[in-house]
């Protein structure tokens, strides 16, 4: 696994939680063995003590992602830089994921499980990831979605850096919204046009000369 993709650990963390909608979904061991994903020996690590602690690395991740959609690089990235000092990776060579054509090993970079607990093994991993992509890519393709009251983290990978919206389904429902709002305008704007030509016609009639 390239160590951008461990970014997916800091966004699959930051989603669990709608701030706007009242809603958070890290309830239970279950939820943060979930997160995850495919490795299931740090996950069988998770206990209860792991769900407070989870949630206050979700709010310090979610922190990096709103400095950046503010456009504060330097906040976003000493935020980042907080966690990676708190919460350091163990980086290991690995082969076990990839094979070439003759069966042998790929070699590649790998973050290695964190020996203390579950909650520190997923901060180090998500926040290297996130700093990876970070570098690499530019603060700018951090963001938190568009489609209001949605603010679900998203990671930009668009060729143009246009990306809004955490989702298709948030960007469809944005652009519904826009366009509904346009045609509330038009609207408006044709019943104003047609009472100032009422208005205009009766004082230009023979009768409002007399």
């Amino acid at each position: 696994m390239e160590l951008a993709h461990y970014s997916d650990f800091a966004v699959r963390l930051v989603n669990t939680e709608e701030p706007a909608r009242g809603k958070d979904s890290l309830t239970s061991v279950e939820v943060i063995r979930e997160l995850f994903g495919a490795s299931a020996q740090a996950a069988r690590r998770a206990t209860d003590a792991d769900v407070t602690r989870f949630r206050s690395v979700r709010g310090r991740l979610r922190a990096v992602f709103a400095a950046a959609d503010e456009g504060d690089e330097t906040q976003a990235v000493d935020l980042l830089n907080s966690l990676l000092l708190e919460f350091p990776v163990s980086p290991q060579i690995s082969g076990h994921d990839f094979r070439d054509d003759d069966g042998r090993p790929k070699w590649h970079m790998h973050l290695a499980e964190h020996p203390s607990n579950a909650t520190a093994g997923y901060a180090a991993i998500a926040a290297m990831g996130l700093a990876v992509h970070l570098t690499e890519y530019g603060v700018d393709r951090l963001g938190l979605c568009e489609a209001a009251p949605c603010r679900n983290a998203y990671l930009d990978t668009s060729t143009n850096r246009s990306r809004r919206y955490c989702s298709d389904r948030c960007a469809t429902r944005a652009n519904v919204a826009a366009y509904r709002a346009r045609k509330r305008l038009e609207s408006t704007d044709r019943l104003h046009s047609t009472g100032r030509t009422a208005v205009s016609a009766q004082e230009t009639s023979p009768s409002a000369d007399r």
